[in-house]
């Protein structure tokens, strides 16, 4: 299986009380449920 990376670079949007991010719908087809994922997160200020 062929590896696909992305990179999004946003702000941290707030669900009540808690931050989240928002994966954009482009990506919906790759991110299927049950998919594996590595998610990294540096903080750029």
């Amino acid at each position: 299986m062929q590896s696909k990376q992305f990179t999004i670079t946003e702000r941290i949007a707030k669900h009540g009380s808690q931050a989240i991010i928002v994966i954009p719908k482009i990506l919906e087809d790759n991110l299927k449920p049950g998919i594996l994922t590595q998610v990294t997160i540096e903080i750029l200020s």
